[in-house]
């Protein structure tokens, strides 16, 4: 009889630790079918699943009242051409002059711009050497982005808003396409309406492309960190409280200095291209022609589908968003999957957010991990050679400094006290069978 009833006693430890804990009772494991114990490819539930009528923020900001986009207080709030060095907010400062004592930032010199010649760097510094490794000269750092994945073809745009981005971004909704908008500050300030629509309205991904669209390599640290941040400060504050995970080079012109500004300061993955249409030249003397960007599109989207391409094109003129959308049409019948160049990577566009229309974690500043929230997801490590999301607008976001390892701890050690107390219940439970035995 007394083993009879310590066997029972066994097994209703669960149902003690259910009742004591207020968690369900675990069970043992059993055989099942082979099941995959692959994580998921988003942390999150699509935007239509009803938990988010539980916890969703009825619009899906991080909770802080902006000025509105447009108005004179949004528009006073940012230098209106060139930064002033001298104005940037000390933060920004004192992240860069902790980077560059910790190492984190080359020492190499700034490149020279020379009138229509590519930036040159002083005492014979080869361009393609790992030491500088400069975008110009195709050198590609580890980590940046040039190539999408097999059969992939990233849709991006640099250099808006403009007012010729109206055509384009009603052509985009037409046809239901989704797209990176590589976004200029000034430009932004300056067309807020046509931003207004690509967020908004086409829920596009925002990335940065500089705030007045210098070559990168020539600038100091200190202009250097103002380009991208009252850049990353714009987007920020005009989107809800969103930090954009990517930026784009103007002119392709990056190097290790640069991209460690861009990484280790401000968060940012670089992103840009294996095919040019040169369609910024459309309008230009002695530039491209449309015959010329249809003969090369032709080329390139009838060929091979590995590597896959990010091709660089432009909303700056009408002529340019017309070679886009004569192409496109070729892109979708000869099989390309077609996706936001910010979602090749498999990343989300935002650092604290999965998309244009998702949740957002607050963010203090714009310096990297510089956030409010304990519930953050872990980081996640940006490659050139993972694959895109299967759903648009739906990848894990990077990392931030968060409390979700203490948020652990105490959970093992409430799971651990839980079980102890069970333990003492149990042998309680035996001690008393054995005394009436």
């Amino acid at each position: 009889m007394l083993s009879h009833l310590a066997v029972a006693a066994f097994f209703a430890l669960p149902l003690t630790q259910a009742v004591l804990t207020g968690r369900p009772a675990l069970t043992p494991d059993h055989d099942h079918a082979p099941v995959s114990k692959r994580l998921p490819s988003a942390w999150y539930q699509p935007d239509d699943h009803h938990v988010h009528s539980l916890f969703k923020r009825q619009s899906a900001t991080d909770g802080v009242t902006y000025a509105t986009v447009g108005s004179q207080e949004w528009l006073n709030a940012y230098p209106p051409g060139l930064p002033d060095t001298s104005q940037m907010p000390k933060e920004w400062v004192d992240a860069l002059n902790a980077a560059v004592a910790a190492g984190k930032i080359p020492d190499i010199p700034q490149s020279r711009n020379t009138a229509d010649q590519d930036p040159t760097y002083p005492d014979g510094l080869d361009p393609t050497s790992p030491k500088v490794c400069s975008g110009t000269y195709q050198c590609q750092i580890p980590g940046d982005i040039w190539d999408a994945p097999e059969g992939y073809l990233g849709c991006g745009f640099d250099d808006g808003p403009l007012p010729t981005s109206d055509k384009l971004y009603q052509f985009l909704q037409q046809n239901n396409q989704h797209a990176t908008h590589f976004f200029i500050g000034t430009n932004i300030l300056e067309n807020p309406k046509e931003f207004v629509m690509a967020f908004q309205t086409l829920q596009d991904d925002i990335a940065v492309h500089t705030w007045t669209h210098p070559y990168m390599t020539t600038l100091s640290n200190l202009d250097i960190v103002a380009q991208f941040g009252w850049t990353m400060e714009l987007i920020h504050n005009s989107t809800g409280g969103r930090l954009p995970k990517f930026w784009r080079p103007p002119y392709g012109d990056t190097d290790v200095r640069v991209k460690a500004i861009a990484h280790e300061i401000f968060g940012m993955t670089t992103i840009l291209w294996n095919q040019d249409t040169d369609d910024w030249s459309l309008d230009q003397k002695g530039g491209t022609s449309m015959d010329k960007i249809n003969t090369s599109m032709t080329k390139w989207l009838t060929g091979p589908k590995n590597p896959g391409l990010i091709i660089l094109e432009h909303e700056l003129s009408d002529q340019a968003v017309a070679a886009f959308m004569s192409a496109y049409p070729v892109m979708k019948s000869n099989g390309w999957n077609v996706v936001s160049s910010a979602q090749l990577s498999g990343a989300a566009p935002y650092q604290n957010s999965p998309s244009s229309n998702g949740p957002v974690t607050p963010a203090k500043g714009v310096i990297v991990g510089d956030f409010t929230s304990s519930t953050a997801p872990s980081s996640t490590t940006v490659t050139s050679t993972a694959s895109p999301s299967s759903t648009s607008h739906s990848t894990s976001t990077k990392g931030t400094k968060s409390s979700k390892t203490g948020s652990a701890v105490a959970l093992q050690i409430g799971v651990s006290s839980s079980w102890m107390l069970t333990g003492i219940v149990g042998a309680v439970v035996l001690a008393v069978v054995t005394l009436f035995a």
